[in-house]
């Protein structure tokens, strides 16, 4: 999940029988969980092969009879609409958010709409239908809910991504890898503002409390800031004797300190003059002796956990807010007070960087996620040229949402 919401420019009962069912079906959508993503203006996620788009489904479900009201939910107001009115409805294929879907059914949460239990069986038995049978129960179980400021305001909205960084690391320190990161401090308590990011590499009781308790060392320490920003990551990891594999670190916790942009830092100070990661590299190539500096500026510091990432679960990104693990182009971080985590919803953006109308799953949110028409793009995971990347580095642009809620 990401714990800024800064991205790279400035601001996841029944009979045997059934039983048997449901996990062929689950055993169908993981399959598909390892095809990547494609969309219009998008380049593939990293997890394998593309997906053929199916032709748009000809709507069969007539879109009549009175509209419900208006719903108020803490920071946004939802205005119910026709779906003729939601940009692009029809030209999406629905089986690629399936998955995402399913695993939002994994984990329920308070309000996820009702009669969320019947919706999630539904869903389950609908893993294997086709285009058209997908399309038809979407409109005829839903109502899209055109989302707004609460006073009704239809904001221009803002789409950030984030993905998930894969880096190289060792277990033990070298001459070149010698940039830790951290576990939870030996006296941690949940809650507490521990010592800042300076104060851990600068005073000796902080380093004291963090003795055994580096989880492993990377050479570069944007790419330790950059995967703090993050909130997760993937470690190729090398192994005192010789061999390497795979982990995830996820987040565990952060020291209490509010995030300030070391992106932002370096730009209110001319050093640099497009606020994105290449620049704050080129700089650092530039004034190495600087880099400190420009680290320390966010006082705020993440701690790790290490999880192991077998072949299934590497098909799939870091658990979201809501408990699950997130899929590349199908998960968005919102702000729960907006949408609850849980609720497929209708995006639609358009800018230099995507073009689309697709649907989404509201599966995590960050700290600088706020407010009604704003939402963070999973795109995947990979390295600093990996569309993964490129794609979340670049993005910033409009969106307009529309919360998908049961009849």
């Amino acid at each position: 999940m990401p714990t800024s919401g800064e991205k790279f420019s400035v601001p996841v009962r029944r009979t045997s029988v059934g039983r048997w069912r449901l996990a062929l079906m689950g055993g169908i959508v993981g399959i598909l969980a390892g095809c990547a993503v494609v969309t219009q203006d998008m380049p593939s996620a990293p997890a394998g092969a593309p997906v053929t788009a199916a032709p748009a489904p000809v709507a069969t479900v007539p879109d009549t009879g009175t509209l419900p009201p208006p719903i108020v939910r803490g920071k946004s107001l939802w205005t119910p609409v026709r779906w003729a009115d939601v940009p692009g409805w029809g030209s999406d294929g629905l089986h690629e958010a399936w998955n995402a879907w399913l695993k939002s059914c994994e984990r329920p949460g308070e309000g996820a709409g009702p009669g969320s239990a019947t919706i999630c069986g539904e869903v389950r038995q609908l893993s294997i239908a086709s285009a058209q049978e997908q399309h038809d129960w979407v409109q005829r179980r839903f109502v899209p809910y055109r989302i707004t400021e609460s006073d009704g305001r239809a904001p221009e909205g803002l789409l950030t991504g984030y993905y998930e960084p894969v880096l190289a690391a060792r277990r033990l320190p070298d001459a070149t890898y010698r940039v830790p990161l951290y576990g939870l401090p030996r006296d941690w308590r949940r809650g507490q503002t521990w010592y800042s990011r300076k104060e851990i590499d600068t005073q000796q009781a902080a380093q004291r409390a963090l003795e055994g308790r580096v989880i492993a060392w990377l050479a570069d320490p944007i790419d330790a800031l950059i995967l703090q920003i993050q909130g997760s990551g993937r470690l190729t990891i090398s192994e005192p004797d010789g061999r390497q594999r795979q982990v995830r670190l996820a987040f565990a916790a952060h020291n209490g300190h509010t995030y300030r942009s070391p992106v932002r830092w370096l730009l209110d100070q001319g050093a640099i003059r497009e606020g994105h990661w290449a620049a704050v590299r080129a700089w650092a190539r530039q004034y190495p002796h600087l880099v400190n500096e420009m680290v320390w500026s966010n006082p705020r510091t993440v701690f790790f956990r290490e999880e192991a990432l077998g072949e299934f679960d590497a098909r799939f990104g870091p658990r979201g807010a809501q408990g699950v693990p997130l899929t590349p182009g199908r998960s968005i971080a919102v702000d729960p007070q907006s949408i609850p985590y849980g609720t497929p919803v209708w995006m639609a953006t358009q800018g230099p960087t995507l073009n689309q109308q697709r649907l989404v799953l509201a599966q995590d949110t960050g700290g600088a996620i706020l407010g009604a028409v704003r939402a963070d793009y999973f795109t995947g995971w990979g390295g600093f040229t990996d569309p993964a990347y490129t794609v979340a580095a670049a993005l910033k642009q409009p969106l307009q949402l529309w919360a998908l809620w049961p009849r």
